[in-house]
């Protein structure tokens, strides 16, 4: 996981509702300097009284980049607006949200695993 607000830039998210050829949700993240990422959504998972938002980056050819997680507060502007995302204030919101996310890696696994041990052989 990376903290994003003590190494990069402000980003806003623009939603390009694509799919990636594995099937993912896709987003571009526009940085401050107009850098543009291309990242997977992992998912959008609460933690305390916020949303937030787990995005692998991507290179260019729609690879994972490399180990990191991009973890972003997550604001929902509705139906007629893209989100926002805003960087986390400090060390502990990031612990909590860190801490969240980590429960979900753990849900998600054990959810892959139920499924793959269900199927038919």
């Amino acid at each position: 996981m990376h903290n994003r607000n003590h190494d990069q830039p402000y980003g806003r998210i623009i939603m390009n509702s694509s799919l990636d050829s594995d099937g993912f949700d896709t987003v571009t993240l526009t940085l401050d300097d107009d850098e543009q990422v291309e990242c997977v959504i992992i998912d959008v998972f609460p933690a305390g009284d916020r949303q937030y938002i787990a995005l692998l980056p991507l290179d260019d050819d729609g690879e994972q980049a490399s180990d990191e997680v991009y973890l972003y507060r997550y604001i929902d502007n509705g139906d007629e607006k893209d989100p926002d995302l805003e960087n986390i204030a400090g060390d502990e919101e990031f612990k909590l949200v860190a801490d969240a996310f980590d429960k979900l890696l753990d849900t998600m696994e054990s959810d892959e695993q139920y499924d793959w041990e269900d199927e038919p052989e």
